[in-house]
């Protein structure tokens, strides 16, 4: 593992961000069949051969997940597909709002390979991109995708008992034990056909919340400031996701990743454990760490620009002139 030092936050702003927001990539409204279901995808044509599949965190829809990032590298010539998991934002699927690790791994199986079916795609020249639980998701994925030119963690949630007890520090034990009572009930309930029962994917301490962490205040200014995806983006999910994601350690298929593999961590961290996170990307054989400052949702504020840049270097090195890691 190659390790880079922590880089300097004066580059980074907000009004950088914000310039980004505004562009206005041409893209093309697609879709590819996953579990049966069709699955809703934004494709940006690139102009060397390559295509970040992109998928955002947890709940979190194409839009307000990776608009950001998706504009700024299809700027620099990468083709980009960013795609929502099945039961989400504009994809199809039922009951909705329901998360299942397995059927998310299998969404991005087919993402990877609609994206080599794309005009102008090498499939040599394919990388998968995600942030938080999707960042995590990359790690097994890429363990899978031996064939992949690339693999980037945006501030992944690897998992681990440290990590749960780190985000465990914010969240009271009453609401704790109301959240796994209601997952239970939604889970029973999902057996009988029921509805799902829905908990909001962030909240203060004390609320029955998916996430009651210090970056949850940073959340709206980071994926939605303007509010332009307060319709389409519904901001809950299953309170049965709970049980399926208390001992998911995608972490642990870090040592099975065989291309290259960007870990970006931001060292304020409070939901997606740092310590954690770069444990696992000493664990991969060909990784290099990032180290931001900041919370959570940094790389998509004040350390934007920094994010950027290592994710574009990284990706020059390993995509656009075909740098391929050593068995």
């Amino acid at each position: 593992m190659t390790s880079s030092a922590d880089l300097d936050t004066g580059t980074g702003s907000p009004s950088h961000t914000a310039s980004n927001r505004e562009r206005t990539p041409t893209r093309d409204a697609v879709r590819f069949q996953a579990g049966g279901q069709h699955l809703a995808a934004w494709h940006y044509p690139g102009t060397d051969g390559s295509c970040v599949v992109m998928a955002g965190g947890l709940a979190v829809t194409k839009e307000p997940a990776t608009d950001l990032f998706a504009a700024a590298l299809n700027a620099a010539g990468h083709g980009v597909l960013a795609f929502d998991y099945r039961r989400l934002g504009a994809s199809e699927g039922t009951p909705r709002q329901v998360i299942r690790v397995g059927d998310q791994f299998a969404d991005w199986q087919a993402a990877i390979d609609f994206a080599a079916t794309l005009p102008g795609v090498d499939p040599a020249r394919i990388a998968i991109w995600g942030f938080s639980a999707s960042g995590g998701h990359i790690l097994p994925v890429a363990a899978r995708n031996p064939q992949l030119a690339a693999a980037i963690a945006q501030t992944p949630n690897v998992g681990g008992f440290a990590a749960a007890r780190a985000v465990m520090r914010y969240q009271t034990p009453a609401a704790s034990a109301r959240l796994m009572a209601r997952a239970i009930r939604d889970a029973l309930g999902g057996l009988l056909g029921r509805p799902p029962l829905l908990v909001p994917l962030g909240g203060a301490p004390g609320d029955i919340a998916l996430l009651t962490t210090p970056d949850v205040a940073d959340t709206q200014q980071a994926l939605d400031p303007d509010g332009r995806h307060a319709d389409s983006w519904l901001q809950q999910c299953a309170a049965r996701t709970v049980l399926r994601i208390a001992f998911y350690q995608p972490g642990r298929a870090a040592r099975d990743v065989r291309c290259p593999l960007l870990v970006l961590v931001c060292d304020d961290d409070k939901t997606a454990y740092p310590p954690a996170a770069i444990a696992a990307a000493g664990r991969a054989p060909h990784a290099e760490l990032v180290q931001l400052p900041g919370g959570h949702y940094a790389p998509f504020l004040a350390a934007h620009e920094q994010a950027v840049a290592a994710q574009l270097d990284f990706l020059d090195r390993t995509l656009r002139r075909g740098v391929a890691a050593p068995d």
